[in-house]
């Protein structure tokens, strides 16, 4: 059976899949988009916690859009496309995390 695989772009190295790694193997589609939310959310909150004084969910957004991990899915031969946008859910989670 072929697997859903995470895949990490680093938003610092913005288009060099040489630094590209690979997270994760998952047997279903909402699994892998699962762990890509769970990356978010890890690099989301530590970004605000180390942050010198509170951040807005816009400051936030913004590092997360320079240096945060991008993951994303890929799907097993033949199947659908998965739609996960580490960029859509970082916005509304930013929110989450700052009180927005």
């Amino acid at each position: 059976m072929s697997s859903y695989v995470v895949m990490i772009d680093d938003n610092f190295h913005f288009m060099d899949e040489s630094e590209r790694t690979r997270d994760s193997e998952h047997a279903t589609a909402d699994a892998a988009v699962a762990r890509c939310k769970a990356i978010v959310d890890e690099w989301l909150g530590l970004a605000a916690r180390n942050a010198p004084e509170p951040m807005t969910a816009a400051q936030l957004l913004e590092t997360f859009h320079y240096f945060g991990e991008d993951p994303f899915v890929l799907a097993p031969p033949g199947a659908e496309r998965v739609a996960f946008s580490a960029w859509e859910y970082a916005r509304e989670s930013a929110k989450e995390i700052c009180g927005a």
